[in-house]
């Protein structure tokens, strides 16, 4: 009996010894880095690209990178406690070095497709593998534009410190580029509703990111692959990095938003006002710039997406 003790301590040893390798190497080793490259990328600057250009910046990149100088200077975006670590968004004015001045198009082309940064680092939430062509040449355009936002700022803000978490996740490669042959990508017909509202909120608009169960399980490439599709409790820090669950915006009645008209949806999408004259919270931003025929599209295809009975206060409370 006594060997048979030993025998299993040595090896309970071992494997706390290998755990303890396992943990050193995730904390302590580089961050696997990534070739940067330049792609070809069409930059129309006349004033309906450079209007779609904006409706992109004002509603995606406003979120996470606005500057407390009123720029794209970047900000505090988790603090140290959150399991990503403490991340700061990166300044993406037109600054010559401390912003995006520094990339080529072709480059920043590449970063939005792939997430790969000049430096090889990797930017996973600053990639749009599926964003049509036209969509990301007038991201691009207007970035580049003299628009107040993107006018260069010596902002500098501090490299990001990833947490356990993220440093697992990168190195594990789920968070990861994929490099799928990069080739020209068209947006749906507006007209065929269904497919240009899955396009919205899945390729260009970040609806799918936060409304599905989390963000480190999400699937950029083939979003419905998510887990939770659209069903929420993913966990995002409001601007007082206070814990919010995303809600499910699934067709569920009980649990849902099943229950709401197109009308509902769009007003709530526009102004944050559910029905009943409830208010949203605040980390559901306003999409004041989105028309109602886009609303009304991305509405049309959440009904094609499958009911799932997520229990969002549930989640929340449990956490």
């Amino acid at each position: 009996m006594k060997k048979v003790l030993k025998i299993a301590g040595i090896f309970l040893g071992i494997l706390v010894l290998l755990l303890l390798c396992l943990v050193a190497w995730v904390n302590f080793t580089p961050l696997p880095k990534y070739e940067s490259k330049s792609i070809p990328v069409n930059l129309a600057t006349d004033s309906a690209a450079l209007a779609l250009g904006q409706k992109v910046v004002q509603t995606e990149c406003v979120i996470c990178h606005m500057g407390a100088d009123g720029k794209l200077s970047g900000r505090e975006f988790t603090k140290a406690d959150n399991p990503f670590g403490e991340i700061w968004s990166a300044n993406i004015t037109n600054h010559p070095e401390k912003g995006i001045g520094r990339y080529s198009n072709g480059e920043l082309a590449y970063l939005f497709r792939t997430g790969v940064k000049k430096d090889g680092g990797f930017a996973p939430f600053m990639m749009v593998p599926n964003m049509s062509d036209e969509h990301l040449g007038a991201l691009i355009a207007y970035l580049r534009s003299d628009a107040p936002l993107v006018q260069a700022s010596e902002a500098a803000p501090p490299a990001p410190k990833y947490g356990f978490l993220a440093k697992a996740l990168m190195k594990f490669g789920v968070f990861a580029p994929k490099f799928q042959e990069i080739k020209p990508i068209e947006a749906p017909a507006p007209d065929d509703q269904v497919a240009y509202g899955k396009y919205l909120a899945t390729a260009v608009f970040s609806c799918f990111e936060c409304h599905s169960q989390s963000f480190e399980t999400n699937d950029d490439y083939v979003p419905e692959n998510s887990p939770g599709y659209f069903g929420g409790g993913n966990p995002i820090e409001d601007e007082s990095f206070n814990i919010v669950h995303s809600a499910n915006i699934t067709m569920s009645k009980d649990l849902g938003i099943g229950k709401w008209q197109a009308a509902d949806f769009v007003r709530a999408v526009q102004t944050g006002q559910r029905p009943g004259q409830r208010a949203l919270n605040t980390v559901m931003p306003r999409y004041a710039t989105l028309s109602e025929a886009e609303i009304s599209a991305i509405w049309a295809y959440l009904q094609t997406v499958p009911v799932l009975e997520n229990d969002v206060q549930k989640i929340a409370q449990a956490k």
